[in-house]
């Protein structure tokens, strides 16, 4: 039993740690979660084994963050250090990840797990479904009103941009 398992976190530790991060959008909180969700499954390792392992520890991880309750104790949040000043591509480049990360975060956890599943996971709305719980129709309503809220925020800053 040890051994499959040691073998599957070696193999998939640091997808499952991405994927966790495209969920919720903190590395930190993602591990977090990651590492939650590990311990469950290796109490239930042989039978998960058996079956898909890496589709039951991603849908987990999916449905342990949209449903998650616990919050940090404290409301302090560690900062980001800004990297030192490059030429100017890296950092639009930066500059464009920081605002669709941020963007991304205006999304409730279901749209933002939708959103993740759909364009990182290229699953489509009834494996969403089966993933979330839910119909194929909450699915494309998460996703249409995700959707909305980027392209009415992109709107609302390119208008900022234009008027000065």
């Amino acid at each position: 039993m040890r051994s499959g398992f040691e073998e599957f976190v070696r193999d998939r530790g640091d997808s499952l740690r991405r994927f966790a991060y495209l969920i919720c959008g903190d590395r930190h909180l993602g591990e977090d979660l990651v590492q939650e969700v590990l311990v469950k499954a290796y109490r239930r390792w042989p039978k998960i084994e058996t079956d898909q392992p890496d589709r039951y520890v991603r849908t987990a991880i999916v449905r342990s963050h949209v449903s998650w309750l616990r919050r940090r104790s404290s409301g302090e949040r560690p900062g980001v250090v800004p990297d030192a000043p490059v030429d100017g591509d890296f950092a639009e480049g930066q500059a464009l990840r920081d605002e669709i990360w941020s963007r991304l975060g205006t999304l409730t956890r279901a749209q933002r797990a939708v959103m993740v599943l759909r364009y990182y996971e290229d699953l489509d709305d009834r494996h969403i479904a089966d993933v979330l719980r839910c119909s194929p129709s909450t699915v494309r309503v998460h996703a249409a009103r995700a959707l909305a809220r980027l392209r009415a925020g992109l709107a609302q800053a390119t208008k900022e941009d234009s008027n000065p």
